[in-house]
Order: C-alpha cells, then sequence, then structure tokens
C-alpha cells in the first residue's frame, strides 16, 4: 500500500504547485512580475502564505518556475509525434520552428516583456536558468536520437544542443527587432523559413 499512498502523495503535490503556478499567471497577466505579492498568489491559490513561503522564497522564484513549466509545454506541445517515413532531423526542425512561433505569440511572455522585460536579461547575459536546462536536456536527448537514425550531423550532443539553443533563442527574443511586416521578404515568415534553413543546415550530416 505504500508505494500508492507516495504516488497519490507526488499527483496531490503536483496538482497543489500547478494551483499556485495558474496562481501566479493570473497576477503576472494582470499586474506584472514587479506589482505582484506572495499575498496576492496565496489569496488567488487559496492557500496560506506560511505555504508558499515553504516553496518558494519570493515572487520572483514563484514566476521563475512558472516560466519553466510555461516553456516546456510549448517545446513539447510544438514536437511533432514520430511518425513513419519521418526521420528526427525533420521532426526536430520543424517543432524548434513551431515552438518560436509559439513562444513568441505565449500571453505570458508578451506581458513580461512588454512591462518586466528586466526579468529575461540575466537569462540571455549572465547564467542559464531552469527552464533552459530543461530545454537543453529536450534538445539532447532528440539530438541523440538523430544521431543514432543518421539523421543530425553526429558531434558532442550536448555542446550541439548549447548551440542549436542559441539559434532558437536569439529568434525567440530578438526576432521583433529585425522584422518588418510590410516587406514579404523581410516579415516574421520570411525569417521563420531562414530559421528553418538554418536548422537544417546545421544538423545535417
Amino acid at each position: 500500500m505504500t508505494p500508492n499512498r507516495h504516488n497519490h502523495s507526488v499527483r496531490q503535490s503536483s496538482s497543489d504547485n500547478d494551483a499556485v503556478l495558474d496562481a501566479v499567471r493570473d497576477c503576472v497577466m494582470a499586474v506584472g512580475v514587479r506589482r505582484t505579492t506572495m499575498t496576492d498568489v496565496a489569496r488567488r491559490a487559496g492557500v496560506s502564505r506560511m505555504t508558499l513561503y515553504r516553496r518558494w522564497p519570493d515572487v520572483r522564484s514563484l514566476v521563475g518556475d512558472l516560466m519553466t513549466r510555461e516553456w516546456i509545454d510549448v517545446a513539447t506541445g510544438a514536437m511533432p509525434e514520430p511518425r513513419a517515413g519521418t526521420d528526427t532531423r525533420t521532426r526536430m526542425v520543424d517543432g524548434l520552428v513551431a515552438g518560436v512561433r509559439a513562444f513568441r505569440t505565449h500571453p505570458l511572455f508578451h506581458k513580461i516583456l512588454d512591462v518586466d522585460p528586466e526579468l529575461l536579461l540575466p537569462y540571455m547575459l549572465d547564467r542559464r536558468g531552469a527552464s533552459q536546462d530543461a530545454l537543453l536536456e529536450l534538445l539532447g536527448a532528440t539530438l541523440r536520437e538523430g544521431h543514432a537514425d543518421g539523421s543530425v550531423r553526429t558531434t558532442h550532443s550536448e555542446r550541439q544542443a548549447r548551440a542549436v539553443l542559441l539559434t532558437v533563442q536569439s529568434f525567440a527574443l530578438s526576432l521583433r527587432t529585425m522584422t518588418d511586416e510590410d516587406d514579404d521578404e523581410l516579415n516574421c515568415a520570411a525569417f521563420y523559413a531562414e530559421l528553418h534553413t538554418l536548422l537544417e543546415r546545421i544538423l545535417t550530416p
């Protein structure tokens, strides 16, 4: 019986965390990160502040976990399912371009970019965040699948994953500084096609 109780506890904890992160998302979407307080989150989540503080020291750590959850959902949701006749590189490139599209239209990303852009700077300039580490794990696993089926250029998988993330991250975060939607050769669609070509060329054996 102990494993069943443990599994129930794990599921319950995950559900409780999701409820808190949902509350954080609602607060951030309403007022931004800087104006969100632990009291606001606790009220929306229906828990005490002490319950929050046992798991998260402050709002920024809550937002960090929220971003990790949301960005990983975007990445995994964008990756096509394996299908006969489609190799790993094709799935990976299509999924990465779709992921950049989805990320750039994500409401939370837009809110942070418009209201609290400084929140993103440490992860662009100084250090990796938990969401980037999680994305690197996903990329590394997929790249190794591509190495095994011969569709991806074989090299050091961790370095390759980091280079791919640097590439797609630059498009996800900075694309709007380079686009001109009045020009069909410089609009978002044209740059997504360019990203597809770049990824194909750096991953093809």
